[in-house]
């Protein structure tokens, strides 16, 4: 048996029961478990020591975890950013699948380059949908961030603006990559304000649970394209398990994960 892992603070049920699904579709000898670190260090040492394959990095520790690996993938070292551990026999590997599943998504809804961008956020997963961007060929992007350091230093790598607030600013493209939104403490918080989803064409928020956020509600009411953190967490997802088994699932076999991720369980009850 091949176990691997996700690690996150606030860690869910999504990952495992994707990974999982695959793993029994596909006939293949591994599990997949969740876990909230109290001690990344030690989390880390553990996948090495105890023969871990993978691990799924998520926030807050997508920055933290580079200083715990070997090797850094180019995905990973472009954007300083970890979502993905492979350890191949202690030797371990980071990757970002949240890049790929970004472009893809950006480049499926067809985003213009001309487009304007609000883009909430300034942590690792932020890094990744900025970059995406930029490598998709939109300019006219502003990094609204609380946290000056942090802001205008993700402002600064990509050739933005940066924004400490964004209350009377528009956008045609409104991105969430906070933890706004998310299930917990700030569930019933909303990141952009209903005139801002109205004055945008496309509202796209990366929180993937729930995947129907304030802002996506608030988009959808309000008739706008809307881009899921449930669409990005699928692609990362299929990304990671490639990495993981070397088995490549077909689209219908990933369709079918992804929607089995989101029933609920007994134990999510």
């Amino acid at each position: 048996m091949t176990l691997c892992i996700s690690l996150a603070a606030r860690p869910s049920n999504i990952g495992t029961r994707f990974h999982n699904y695959l793993y029994d579709a596909l006939g293949l000898n591994f599990v997949y478990k969740a876990f909230a670190p109290t001690d990344l260090g030690q989390a880390v040492a553990g996948i090495r020591g105890l023969g871990i394959r993978g691990a799924a990095v998520s926030m807050p520790y997508k920055e933290d975890v580079i200083a715990l690996v070997d090797v850094m993938d180019a995905s990973a070292a472009a954007i300083d950013s970890v979502n993905t551990i492979v350890n191949d026999g202690g030797i371990l590997t980071a990757y970002n699948t949240d890049y790929l599943a970004i472009a893809r998504l950006l480049a499926a809804n067809k985003i213009p380059p001309a487009t304007t961008v609000l883009l909430r956020g300034s942590g690792g997963m932020a890094k990744a949908v900025a970059a995406a961007l930029r490598d998709a060929g939109l300019t006219r992007v502003t990094i609204v961030a609380r946290n000056e350091a942090a802001g205008r230093t993700l402002a600064g790598l990509y050739g933005f603006d940066w924004l400490p607030e964004a209350e009377s600013e528009t956008a045609q493209l409104l991105v969430n990559v906070t933890p706004l939104g998310m299930a917990g403490a700030d569930e019933n918080v909303q990141p952009f304000s209903d005139a801002q989803v109205r004055a945008a064409q496309v509202v796209f928020d990366v929180v993937a649970l729930p995947s129907e956020t304030p802002l996506v509600k608030a988009a959808r009411t309000a008739g706008r394209d809307v881009i899921t953190g449930a669409e990005v967490i699928a692609i990362q997802a299929e990304e990671q398990f490639v990495l993981y088994t070397g088995a490549r699932p077909s689209p219908e076999l990933v369709r079918a994960a992804s929607a089995f991720s989101r029933e609920q369980s007994p134990d999510d009850a």
